[in-house]
């Protein structure tokens, strides 16, 4: 009725003469030059042993032991979240339980909730109102950083000697 040929289309033929336009598959839309970076999940019912190593952020809601090493990413360990590991990134932040030594490339924050049994060295450190912390901290790291500034320390923190008093 139509007249129409079930031969394959070529595209170098001009539209001009007498045959349809071929069919082409969509392009792809360009991938963007910068994606929005990465958030790792440990979720609550996962346990992790041993050591952890990635290129993006981590949120820990679940337990890990042993080390945890994000050297350029953010690592935060959720309300929930329990860790018994050696911890080096960029930026910590703590709402639950670390026990072990955090090292901040940039910063290491305490939220009100967490609670840190260890040593604590980076350039800025915040210790919010409420939380728990019983260690050392070192501020004395990159100058570029702003290391050697006074750490934030909110009136109410629980800091514990070594004997485990609070002071």
């Amino acid at each position: 009725m139509f007249n129409k040929r079930n031969e394959p289309v070529d595209p170098s033929i001009p539209m001009d003469s007498g045959r349809e336009a071929p069919l082409r598959k969509p392009e792809p839309a360009p991938v963007a030059a910068s994606r929005k970076a990465e958030t790792a999940v440990v979720g609550s019912t996962i346990r992790i042993q041993g050591d952890l190593t990635g290129d993006e952020d981590l949120l820990v809601h679940g337990r890990v032991e042993g080390t945890i090493t994000l050297k350029n990413n953010q690592m935060t360990v959720g309300k929930d979240g329990h860790v018994n590991a050696t911890v080096e990134a960029k930026s910590i932040q703590i709402e639950g339980t670390v026990d072990g030594d955090l090292r901040g490339k940039e910063q290491v924050i305490v939220t009100r909730t967490g609670a840190v049994h260890g040593n604590i060295a980076a350039p800025r450190v915040t210790l919010e109102d409420g939380c728990r912390f019983k260690g050392s901290i070192d501020m004395e790291g990159s100058k570029a950083a702003g290391a050697g500034r006074v750490a934030d320390i909110m009136l109410g923190a629980s800091v514990a000697d070594d004997a485990g008093k609070a002071n």
